[in-house]
């Protein structure tokens, strides 16, 4: 199946623009259910919104959490009751991000701040098709102006897209997914 990871903010009262954009998102890209599984860091936040948006329309989770959320249990904020396997990294919640990505296909950023930011940087590096959806209210969105032609650095290792539309996003993760595979 391809595998569709996402970078989104854990904040307990995430910004309603992005939990609107993100509950879109999961329900375009619950769609393709049948080809696709959804990765995420596991936590609660938008985290917890794309898993139970996309869970709840029959869609596969991968929650790869992070060794600080390994004991937490259903009271923690950062709780996720929508992750249909977990996937315990032993890693701290900056360095298990790496694995997220990596394990990728495409990779899409919902909002966020510095570590959802951190993952596009990584999903840059390793040369992951990367999707970010703009407008969210939170800083990932700057992305779109301190990198307007989608090269993060002059080695263009790849090109990031951005959209305001989340549903255009989903369907461009999946797309982009399967030719990242292909490439293989």
């Amino acid at each position: 199946m391809l595998q569709i990871g996402v970078g989104c903010s854990s904040d307990k009262t995430p910004y309603p623009a992005a939990v609107e954009k993100t509950r879109r998102f999961a329900a375009r890209l619950a769609e393709y259910r049948d080809e696709v599984v959804l990765l995420t860091g596991g936590d609660g936040g938008l985290m917890r919104v794309v898993c139970e948006e996309f869970s709840n329309r029959g869609g596969i989770t991968v929650g790869v959490i992070p060794i600080e959320d390994e004991f937490i249990d259903e009271t923690h904020p950062r709780h996720n009751p929508y992750n249909t396997i977990v996937i315990k990294t032993g890693q701290t919640l900056q360095s298990r991000s790496i694995p997220l990505v990596r394990s990728s296909d495409s990779f899409v950023i919902l909002g966020g701040g510095a570590g959802t930011i951190i993952e596009a940087y990584l999903a840059y590096l390793y040369r992951i098709p990367l999707i970010i959806v703009t407008d969210t209210g939170y800083p990932s969105d700057q992305l779109r102006q301190t990198h307007p032609d989608g090269h993060f650095d002059q080695r263009k290792l790849t090109t990031a897209t951005y959209t305001s539309d989340p549903e255009q996003a989903a369907d461009e993760a999946v797309e982009k997914a399967r030719r990242h595979r292909k490439k293989l």
